[in-house]
């Protein structure tokens, strides 16, 4: 049964920096394309960043550019890994953060196949 957990959220102070990771099992990591998503209370989920499955293009929303990094580690089989580094967070920010799995490139999340449970980020002004 394939899995991605999330983990790393908590509560920060704005400016501050977290790093999120997410872990996928039983999934054939490096056929994927990975991407964050969010959703803020009362908001829409909405695409953070993605990231292609060979690492060669990225994408990223135009609220995190320049502060938030996606990346990947397909060289743990069988649980590989992707991050979200997010620095100069913002309250804005506050959100549960989602990763996911999906077969094409894409800021849609109707295209992502697998999802993990999500992690909470807050941040404080």
């Amino acid at each position: 049964q394939v899995r991605l957990v999330e983990s790393g959220g908590g509560l920060v102070q704005a400016g501050d920096a977290l790093r999120l990771s997410c872990v996928g099992s039983e999934l054939r990591f490096g056929y994927y394309h990975m991407a964050w998503f969010r959703q803020a209370p009362e908001k829409e989920r909405e695409f953070v960043a993605g990231i292609t499955w060979n690492s060669d293009s990225t994408d990223y929303a135009d609220s995190v550019k320049g502060r938030f990094t996606i990346s990947r580690d397909n060289s743990k089989d069988p649980e590989n890994t992707v991050y979200l580094q997010m620095n100069s967070l913002k309250p804005e920010d506050t959100a549960v953060y989602y990763c996911a799995a999906g077969r094409a490139r894409s800021v849609r999340q109707g295209t992502y196949q697998y999802w993990g449970q999500g992690t909470h980020v807050a941040v404080s002004s």
